[in-house]
């Protein structure tokens, strides 16, 4: 069950994510709702966007913005209290090489040569002076991906230094939290309860869709309590031996992935259901706006849920002994996270004047932003002085 120190099924989990990542922004150009703005491609639904779309794209997408960050937070959060309890300056430290030195570089570099494609598709000229001008003043230094890196490095430090205050206290729900393993019902009541929280109040005063921050310190102000909470939901599930508690090898949880899996789509088809019966009872007067938010808000956080939790079970049941692909993959995620914005972006930008299926360059961009950017991790971390940031 384990490689090294690490347990096998949650680092597959942690690449797949990763792929799920590459793919989401693979498929932004070619949805059916995609729009560009030539005035601030920051405004833009994604910095390139093709004249070809797919309403299957439109799907995919979706059903990955509901969940995919969310269990991307709660995956880090697994990896936490093993490191705090070596010391918590030591943590911190190795947070900050891990963490913030990549963001830094991301941001300062990576992120430059990402969106240029970007700009020539909004002026049509390749002035690098002008880019780098219209870069930093009238799209605000967009941050791109690394957004996830930043926030995450925060959370990190708000937990390292409460710790010694809340060490007790998250062993305390660990354990209570393990002694639901055989009641899979109530385990999801208290994700679903949690996502309602963190999620709905935000949501309505802020908009599901607002970002914020100053910079390249980004991010999405309606999902900041819903993606800590994640994170800290994995700092308590990991806070006792992983195969002991919710997710152990005897937990009554674990023993059904077709189940979950098969409420993950469920529960996601439902989403998609009601969004036009409940147009229509606000066209009709006989629901208000406000009634609407709250229905369909509770099945997406119900979505949000139910996927994470299916994705951490069939991951649990089904990856029990190594894949030689698969290890390498997990092993260099981090850096495929970190770079593949580069080959997403000019990938799509050389090929909006072909005349292709949009599905057909949503997987040529998927597939070379993935294998280019695996092969640059692989051969980058041959370098030693990288290691410890990658």
């Amino acid at each position: 069950m384990k490689t090294s120190n690490r347990t096998l099924w949650i680092d597959y989990l942690r690449g797949f994510i990763t792929l799920l990542v590459v793919a989401h922004h693979s498929s932004l150009a070619y949805t059916t709702f995609a729009s560009f703005d030539k005035a601030a491609y920051k405004n833009s639904t994604h910095p390139i966007v093709d004249v070809h779309r797919w309403i299957g794209l439109d799907i995919f997408e979706d059903f990955n913005d509901i969940f995919f960050m969310s269990l991307m937070f709660l995956i880090s959060g697994l990896f936490v209290t093993k490191g705090l309890d070596k010391g918590i300056k030591l943590y911190l430290k190795e947070r900050y090489y891990r963490l913030f030195i990549p963001f830094l570089i991301g941001v300062c570099f990576l992120m430059l040569i990402a969106y240029y494609p970007a700009f020539l598709l909004a002026y049509g000229k390749g002035d690098l002076r002008s880019y780098l001008i219209d870069f930093f003043t009238v799209e605000s230094w967009p941050v791109g991906p690394p957004w996830f890196i930043w926030v995450l490095f925060v959370f990190n430090i708000i937990v390292a230094l409460l710790y010694p205050y809340l060490k007790d206290k998250i062993t305390w729900l660990a354990v209570k939290f393990s002694t639901l393993k055989d009641s899979p019902l109530k385990v999801l009541f208290v994700f679903y309860a949690l996502t309602w929280i963190l999620y709905i109040p935000m949501m309505f005063f802020f908009g599901p869709g607002t970002w914020t921050g100053l910079g390249p310190f980004d991010f999405q102000v309606s999902r900041i309590f819903l993606y800590f909470g994640y994170f800290f939901i994995g700092i308590i599930i990991a806070r006792i031996n992983i195969n002991e508690g919710i997710f152990g090898d005897g937990s009554s949880l674990v023993k059904r992935p077709f189940i979950w899996v098969l409420g993950c789509i469920l529960v996601y088809g439902l989403v998609k259901v009601i969004e036009q019966p409940l147009e229509n009872l606000i066209s009709t007067n006989i629901i208000n706006t406000f009634q609407a938010i709250m229905i369909y808000r509770s099945v997406w956080t119900l979505s949000c849920s139910v996927s994470c939790l299916a994705f951490i079970i069939l991951f649990k049941r089904g990856f029990r002994h190594p894949v030689g692909w698969w290890q390498s993959l997990s092993f260099n995620a981090y850096g495929i996270y970190l770079i593949h914005y580069i080959f997403v972006l000019w990938c799509q930008y050389m090929l909006l004047g072909t005349n292709m299926p949009a599905y057909y360059k949503f997987l040529i961009t998927f597939l070379v932003s993935c294998s280019i950017s695996w092969f640059i991790t692989i051969m980058i971390r041959k370098i030693k002085i990288v290691k410890k940031y990658l």
